[in-house]
């Protein structure tokens, strides 16, 4: 008799399904070739891709099931490895799991899933592919990261921090057309957890930053802007335009608001030879007036770029670890200080309460066992 383990899963395509089910546990030999690796889970973020399946705005069941194991930002340590799986991967290690994994075209084929033009691709925790909310998973070593005991506490951050990395490294490959591509100054549109870990990368690197999102200091977010050498600004009493006749062109623009107006004011004042990486997934029907001639003009004779970025490369991840214990060598504590909210164990009814009140939580994550 297979044994089975607790999950919190959804019925994707109905609203408010979310709930705790018995389901079964994996084995190291689920993977072909004796490569598998079997990964007792710790933590598992949760944010607002999370709730939007919830929602049933999005979200695909495996083939053959009718629901899907949610979530996708994870930490675990390993439990067993198959006998052909890389030795980096040991019994007690902590790794985290990439999320997308290949579909058919040939970027899929040779590693980079992230940019699949196909929709045959699958996603843990969102499009065919059950997640990670869920006492134990089992995974190719491809699809693995090892992380070092010393970022156990905060591990479970890699996975929106690669979605940061992503960006940043795109705008630097785009960027060697000009050969010596030096930016000073960045701003980060929204100051959620993806937005204060772009601005933490980018501090990392040198750049000033200047975050701008809704709310009005001083509270926890801007704080932690400020901790790291950045500048808050709160959209209610000041533009993108403002910001950057104050602290001089922004060389990079991200936006991760979710709020695509904002996109157009970002791109009207953008640097000469700047980028602005789009981040943000919006689902919705919102329409703008913009400028439509000053903006392209600016583009044209500015030589500036506007890319989309979406999911990340396993190398993302790999450069995340980096940045991480970068980061913990000079802004010691920074990142625990994002995980604001812990439900403990895999109750339902508590993340469905969460879902629900928008409580302005930094991060809130699901302690799963102990080992973070």
């Amino acid at each position: 008799m297979n044994a089975t383990m607790a999950a919190i899963a959804v019925r994707p395509g109905e609203a408010d399904s979310l709930h705790r089910r018995d389901v079964r546990r994996p084995a190291v030999d689920d993977v072909p070739g004796g490569r598998g690796v079997l990964v007792r889970v710790v933590r598992v973020g949760l944010c607002a891709t999370d709730a939007d399946i919830n929602a049933a705005e999005f979200g695909e069941a495996p083939p053959g099931d009718d629901y899907l194991i949610l979530g996708h930002e994870n930490l675990g340590r390993i439990e067993a490895v198959g006998p052909n799986a890389p030795t980096v991967f040991k019994p007690g290690g902590l790794v985290v799991a990439t999320v997308r994994r290949p579909g058919s075209t040939v970027y899929d084929q040779v590693g980079l899933q992230d940019l699949s033009t196909a929709d045959d691709f699958t996603e843990r925790g969102i499009r065919r592919a059950h997640g990670f909310l869920a006492e134990a998973y089992v995974e190719d070593p491809a699809y693995l990261v090892p992380l070092p005991d010393s970022l156990a506490a905060a591990g479970v951050l890699l996975e929106p921090l690669a979605v940061a990395e992503k960006g940043l490294r795109q705008a630097f490959e785009i960027q060697e057309r000009l050969h010596i591509w030096q930016p000073e100054r960045a701003a980060v549109l929204g100051a959620g957890p993806v937005g204060l870990l772009t601005a933490l990368a980018l501090r990392l690197r040198g750049i000033e930053v200047e975050v701008l999102s809704r709310r009005p200091a001083p509270y926890l977010n801007s704080e932690l802007v400020e901790a790291i050498g950045g500048h808050y600004a709160s959209t209610s009493s000041t533009t993108i335009a403002e910001a950057s006749a104050k602290a001089g062109p922004f060389d990079i623009i991200l936006d991760a608001t979710g709020f695509s107006p904002l996109v157009f004011e970002a791109a009207d004042v953008l640097a000469p030879n700047g980028v602005l990486i789009l981040a943000s997934v919006t689902g919705g029907d919102r329409t703008a007036e913009v400028p439509t001639d000053h903006i392209n003009q600016g583009f044209v004779l500015g030589n500036k770029v506007m890319v989309g970025t979406v999911n990340a490369h396993r190398d993302d991840f790999a450069e995340g670890v980096q940045d991480m214990l970068r980061a913990e060598a000079f802004y010691p504590g920074w990142l625990g200080r994002l995980l604001t909210t812990e439900i403990d164990g895999l109750d339902a009814e508590q993340i469905l309460e969460h879902f629900r009140a928008r409580d302005g939580a930094i991060k809130a994550f699901v302690q799963v066992a102990a080992g973070g």
